[in-house]
């Protein structure tokens, strides 16, 4: 998923098909493609539920004090002041309710969650309680869960201006993009304890820099974007990625996204 660089396409004069071995192509120069006709298609749904069990995983790790309850036990102390808190009865705020939202979403009502979401488009699933607007759902959600595509509208969307609406008692989950959150106001928040923790799988630069603030934010969990990275998932993929070759090939594209 490195970018690709727009010389690449200008200099590929033969350049029929792009096969994208991942769900998001914001590492693709799509416009430029686009004007020299080139068809793009990506695994999407290879990873979906690897995805959202990940997510579901955050939560429970946050709610339950994972990190700090493992350092106690390392040093001989004990859950002293570190008693957690069950994800049932939960409201859960899904930004973004595609393929994984409505995975995670439907993980979350198998636990007893109530669900709300935001989405651009009329969500019809069973897994969603109330589709409400961002505002609402940033306000109303004990646990913010991130799982919208990385555009130039969604880029910084959840700055301070968002952060603010959250309960300081909340979670923010973030699988999708990095660059959808401000870092810096993120753990402005968490430090001040304006938000109750994090649990983040993606960074705005991976791997990041040493003076990412989030690397030293309180109760902040991170991991390196293996959301996907799911024995399972990386076989459903190559299936995916051999699939839509075959496809082009045959003059029935599949997963077409330009």
């Amino acid at each position: 998923n490195m970018p690709l660089a727009e010389v690449v396409i200008d200099k590929a004069e033969h350049l029929k098909f792009i096969d994208v071995a991942f769900t998001g192509v914001d590492h693709i120069p799509m416009e430029a493609a686009r004007k020299k006709g080139i068809a793009v298609s990506n695994a999407s749904g290879y990873a979906t539920q690897a995805v959202a069990e990940l997510c579901v995983s955050f939560m429970i790790q946050l709610l339950r004090n994972v990190n700090k309850t493992e350092k106690r036990c390392r040093t001989g102390g004990t859950k002293d002041g570190l008693i957690g808190n069950l994800l049932c009865g939960k409201t859960v705020g899904i930004v973004g309710a595609g393929a994984i939202g409505k995975r995670t979403a439907a993980l979350c009502k198998a636990f007893g969650c109530t669900v709300l979401a935001y989405n651009r488009s009329k969500i019809t699933d069973a897994s969603v309680d109330r589709q409400v607007s961002l505002e609402e759902l940033l306000s109303s959600a004990d646990i913010v869960s991130l799982h919208c595509p990385l555009t130039e509208e969604t880029r910084g969307l959840v700055g301070r201006k968002l952060l603010a609406l959250m309960k300081p008692t909340a979670f923010l989950i973030n699988t999708a993009r990095g660059a959808l959150v401000d870092e810096l106001a993120l753990a402005e928040a968490l430090g001040q304890g304006r938000l109750a923790g994090a649990g983040l799988d993606v960074l705005t630069q991976e791997p990041p820099e040493p003076g990412n603030p989030l690397l030293s934010a309180q109760n902040c969990v991170i991991t390196p974007h293996v959301a996907w990275a799911a024995k399972e998932a990386r076989e459903r993929l190559i299936r995916i990625v051999a699939e839509n070759l075959r496809r082009y090939q045959e003059g029935r594209p599949q997963n077409v996204v330009s």
